[in-house]
């Protein structure tokens, strides 16, 4: 095995050098023009046309996902044999990120399309099932919609009251129940259908082609906070007729498909939070910049300049936490694919791999998106509450993004349960490194003064040290409950907090020493300073999720020794001027006009 991949979960326990990590400055001259390409199209296309989003234009929505499909751009991640691009994880999250960039209702079209649309048939069809449906959903002829959520069962998925009956003749199943909020059903053309076989312990997927006469009706339109264009209907199926041939994978394997759909759901729904980011910067920073008060433009006031600091360093975070994540699938993919797999086994492995980093990644990134576009409407001040400016329907359309591909705080507790379940299989050797820290405990501190001459020398050493806070945390934690953990919401969540930002940090620090190899760092000054600056949140927030962690659990002397531990893992030999590093990074962005890195 390649020593360079790592498993997932495991950036908590071993160190990852920048040379071996995937960062955007590694697009290909390839990727480089599909993502023009994208842009292109998005700025022509979809952008100059917000209004009509916001009108709730379904029709609209169903036209720019046909030009898109004319454009290729439905079919990145499908096989050439059934009329995709068939290019590799990365070039996909490429794609999902730029053209999600202008507006929530035709990235949410766009990602139930491609996503939890043509993914599962593509993934988890026969070849019969692909070569009928797959050409038709890569070319926009055909959409796609996922039917999973019912009245009673959402964050558990598995709870749904569907059910299908087969048929006297063994020919078909009746499937007949009442699904909810499912993104595309008003123009879809096949649902995936997940539905219970008599008393199965697990639901069964089913490919339903969309024929009103066959017992399929919609609901009204929803009326939502945000996404308002996106098509959002209730579906309810009565003895609706489906094939047995149309059964997707085996009789109970509907879960896993729904899972594993989630996971890849979950690191796409990070990327289409990126672009959306850049340019929602970029209006602040211009209105920023024109905007006069007092005689000066407000982009002159520190407070403001304070915003943009940190609505830009939180966008390259995501970034490069992102495609960090997105470079380690494709390894996966790849490696697998080399040893035999196929390309259906090798992507559900790979991704599944990595279902640690997919939920982190949708929690870090959403959580970024509605902090970008609410501090845009901050610096808009009045005019940001307008329907005239872009950052209103921004903020509403960003709403969803915690809620999507299961909730955040569902994705706080994956991460934390994942991570645990690796770990009593062996897959991730926690209990090793916890020991150890726990012994350090006892240790006498060094007192040496370290040599931090180097670049990010003090930082490395810095997320070094959160990991053992981490591992001291969670270590006791699951120690103390052992599989009643999950009962302890509470601490499991604290917990997700301390690996999220362990996991960003980290990844902003290797992209900017990797970038600092190849340009230098005096070229550089500013992408430092946002790895720094984010760094110093990560700290903070370590600290208190830690110590809210080992207050819930422990006492008396264990209590006392494992805060003097949380004290010495999270303090800095020097610390970092942030108003600094926060000036150096807005001068740059608002001297260029936009979101420039």
């Amino acid at each position: 095995m390649n020593t360079a991949i790592t498993r997932g979960g495991q950036y908590l326990i071993k160190e990852t050098k920048s040379e071996n990590i995937f960062t955007p400055e590694d697009f290909s001259e390839e990727q480089l023009m599909m993502r023009d390409s994208v842009k292109e199209f998005i700025d022509k296309e979809v952008w100059p046309y917000k209004y009509r989003f916001e009108n709730k234009d379904y029709a609209f929505t169903k036209e720019c996902m046909q030009k898109a499909g004319e454009l290729g751009l439905l079919g990145v991640a499908v096989p050439e044999a059934y009329g995709g691009l068939e290019m590799g994880f990365v070039s996909t999250m490429l794609v999902c990120d730029y053209i999600s960039g202008a507006t929530g209702s035709f990235s949410t079209a766009f990602g139930a399309h491609t996503g939890i649309g043509t993914m599962p048939i593509t993934l988890y069809g026969n070849e019969e099932q692909k070569k009928k449906y797959v050409p038709k959903l890569a070319s926009g002829e055909w959409f796609g919609a996922y039917c999973l959520t019912e009245p009673d069962a959402g964050s558990d998925a598995n709870s749904g009251k569907t059910k299908a009956v087969l048929s006297d003749d063994g020919k078909y199943y009746n499937i007949t129940g009442q699904k909810m909020w499912i993104s595309n059903a008003g123009f879809c053309n096949v649902f995936i259908v997940f539905a219970r076989i008599e008393d199965d312990k697990n639901i069964t997927g089913f490919i339903v082609e969309n024929d009103p006469s066959n017992g399929i009706s919609l609901g009204e339109e929803e009326h939502k906070l945000g996404i308002r264009a996106s098509s959002t209907r209730q579906v309810f199926f009565t003895n609706t007729k489906v094939p047995v041939e149309n059964m997707l994978s085996e009789r109970g394997n509907g879960f896993k498909i729904a899972m594993n759909a989630l996971n890849v759901g979950r690191i796409k729904l990070a990327a289409a939070c990126l672009d959306s980011q850049r340019r929602l910067i970029t209006e602040a920073i211009k209105y920023a910049n024109e905007r006069i008060q007092f005689k000066v433009p407000i982009s002159s006031f520190g407070a403001i300049r304070t915003k943009i600091a940190e609505m830009v360093t939180n966008a390259y975070v995501g970034e490069s936490a992102s495609y960090r994540a997105a470079g380690s699938i494709e390894k996966r993919i790849n490696q697998r694919i080399e040893e035999g797999n196929t390309h259906q086994e090798a992507e559900l492995k790979g991704v599944e791999e990595f279902a640690i980093e997919c939920s982190i990644l949708k929690v870090a990134v959403s959580e970024d998106v509605q902090s970008c576009t609410d501090e845009g409407i901050q610096i808009f001040g009045g005019m940001g509450f307008s329907e005239d400016t872009p950052m209103e329907s921004a903020w509403r359309d960003a709403r969803i993004s915690r809620i999507y591909e299961g909730t955040n705080e569902i994705n706080r507790m994956l991460a934390v349960g994942m991570l645990i379940k690796k770990a009593m299989k062996g897959h991730v050797d926690l209990l090793t490194p916890a020991m150890q820290v726990a012994d350090e405990l006892m240790s006498i501190p060094s007192f040496d003064t370290p040599d931090y001459s180097e670049l990010f020398t003090e930082e490395k050493e810095m997320i070094e040290k959160l990991k053992k806070a981490f591992l001291m945390v969670a270590g006791s934690a699951v120690q103390k409950f052992g599989p009643d953990l999950e009962k302890h919401q509470a601490l499991m969540m604290a917990a997700a907090d301390m690996m999220i930002e362990i996991y960003m940090a980290e990844s902003a620090i290797l992209r900017t020493e990797k970038l600092a190899k190849s340009k230098g760092e005096q070229n550089i000054k500013e992408e430092i300073a946002m790895a720094q600056l984010y760094l110093y949140h990560a700290v903070d927030i370590v600290a208190q999720k830690g110590k809210e962690g080992i207050a819930s659990f422990a006492e008396g002397d264990e209590q006392r020794i494992m805060l003097m531990g949380l004290r010495r893992f999270t303090k800095y030999v020097n610390l970092p001027n942030v108003n600094a590093l926060r000036e150096s990074i807005a001068k740059k962005a608002i001297e260029a006009n936009e979101y420039v890195f």
